[in-house]
């Protein structure tokens, strides 16, 4: 048995399965911009661009559905998620109840926000601006770092799925209004109030932030659209 063990302790992880490793490609060219709002997303393409069968890219094709990411139509097959103003309203009504008060529990519980300025600094010294991807990957990372410590790990759930939905919006809006160099600001005012101890004024910033974005690009945004598609998500 302790044989047996050590070498359990030796073996290398499991390899991500060919499901996980399609959904994480699609779900990255989709949160980059690569994959634009409404694109159909072809089995047979995808596979091939990919260099696997169409049954991962199929099982990877409902998980992104679920997870708000990607439609599934009866006639048109998957496509990128169109995000409707509705929609967007309701993510981030969502965002703007929960993220800030996560926020302001993780400052008041002397959370370490270190991972959070790593981010920005990574931002600073590196990054492209003009690289909406990155913007967006980095955007991810940052909100993550700020709420994770707020103590309860059902509420960091509850944001982790919302995270997503709300970055598709982000890369959409981005699009219509490009502001991501001034919310890097944003983030910079929000992590000195946490860093700082001020638990209250690092809530008001960033449901400010949370609200201004949604408020600046929501006009941009399509009308609800129809029952089959929302129904499909």
């Amino acid at each position: 048995m302790p044989v047996a063990s050590t070498s359990s302790a030796r073996r290398p992880p499991p390899p991500v399965s060919r499901t996980d490793f399609v959904r994480d490609a699609i779900k990255d060219s989709i949160l980059s911009g690569e994959f634009g709002p409404g694109e159909t997303l072809v089995e047979a393409e995808v596979g091939a661009l990919l260099g696997v069968s169409k049954t991962p890219v199929r099982e990877a094709l409902r998980i992104l559905a679920g997870s708000g990411l990607v439609t599934m139509s009866t006639y048109k097959g998957a496509a990128v998620r169109v995000m409707d103003a509705e929609s967007a309203y309701a993510v981030y009504d969502l965002r703007a109840l929960l993220e800030p008060e996560a926020v302001r529990r993780a400052v008041e519980s002397g959370a370490d926000f270190g991972e959070a300025r790593r981010v920005l600094a990574d931002v600073e010294t590196g990054a492209n601006a003009a690289d909406r991807g990155k913007a967006s990957l980095t955007n991810r990372l940052f909100h993550r770092a700020l709420y994770s410590g707020c103590g309860n790990p059902l509420l960091v759930e509850i944001l982790d799925g919302l995270r997503d939905q709300a970055a598709l919006i982000t890369v959409t809006g981005w699009g219509i209004s490009p502001t991501w160099r001034g919310e890097a600001a944003e983030h910079r005012a929000i992590l000195t109030a946490a860093e700082s101890g001020n638990a209250r004024q690092a809530e008001h910033l960033l449901r400010k932030h949370i609200t201004d974005f949604i408020d600046r690009v929501a006009g941009g945004l399509p009308e609800e659209h129809s029952t089959e598609t929302k129904g499909a998500r």
